[in-house]
């Protein structure tokens, strides 16, 4: 009887190692991308210094995702940015971003951000007073919030539940049209297709590649947790056991 007990302990165990391994998508989950700059490039609410920065998701179970962008050790926060979804055809095999037209000595905007082998990406919100502008000069429909909404992008956030962030997240998202008219988000302007970051050598050289959150890589975001499944193996397990040991006791 011990024996049978020991085997069925062994089996649970090996199920669980199986249906969920140390690990498993914790990097794609935040789509943590290091990307680095060979000239400032603005994002809503800040303009980024050349450098090495961090980009990935706060909250990807939102219906409007949230970007946060940190340097390269993940120990500033440069902004939180409200974004919405944006679908692309051919799966990007590396990481894409997609820039606003812009005049000449001006920072380049970042208007798109793919993780590799996503179809659906991040278009970022500006804020509506810089996307009546951003319109304007690239003849675009640019995806909008209130000003004063936009006020939340600077403010530390470290959950889904801090104050800025519901603030972005509740936030009446529109486009702003090349007349600086407003307009549904739904008649925001197809994007041309994107290139790789590494194909576009000027005014912005940007090398993207994934990379391992060593905060993320060990385990699963807190909204991915086993113990649901732990609970139910354990329980069909000790019905198991008590069944056979009955079976046992009748047969003896």
């Amino acid at each position: 009887m011990k024996n049978w007990c020991l085997a069925i302990l062994v089996l649970g165990f090996i199920l669980l190692t199986v249906s969920y391994p140390p690990g498993a998508k914790a990097d794609t989950w935040d789509k943590r991308t290091e990307l680095t700059f060979s000239a400032p490039v603005e994002l809503p609410g800040v303009v980024l210094a050349p450098g090495t920065y961090v980009f990935k998701l706060l909250d990807s179970l939102s219906d409007r995702n949230i970007v946060q962008v940190f340097n390269k050790d993940e120990t500033k926060l440069f902004a939180t940015i409200l974004a919405v979804p944006d679908y692309r055809v051919t799966l990007p095999s590396k990481t894409v971003v997609r820039f606003e037209e812009r005049a000449s000595g001006s920072p380049e905007a970042i208007k798109e951000w793919f993780y590799p082998g996503d179809s659906y990406g991040q278009e970022f919100v500006y804020p509506k007073s810089r996307a009546v502008q951003l319109a304007k000069a690239t003849n675009q429909n640019v995806a909008t919030i209130p000003n004063e909404t936009a006020q939340n992008i600077t403010k530390p956030a470290k959950t889904a539940q801090e104050p800025s962030v519901a603030a972005l997240k509740n936030a009446p998202v529109t486009a702003i049209n090349p007349k600086g008219a407003e307009v549904e988000i739904a008649q925001a302007a197809t994007p041309k297709p994107s290139a790789t970051i590494e194909a576009k050598p000027s005014p912005v050289q940007a090398a993207a590649a994934p990379a391992t959150n060593p905060k993320t890589s060990t385990q699963l975001p807190k909204t991915a947790s086993n113990l649901p499944l732990v609970l139910l193996v354990g329980a069909v397990l000790l019905g198991l056991s008590l069944g056979l040991r009955s079976i046992a006791k009748r047969l003896g």
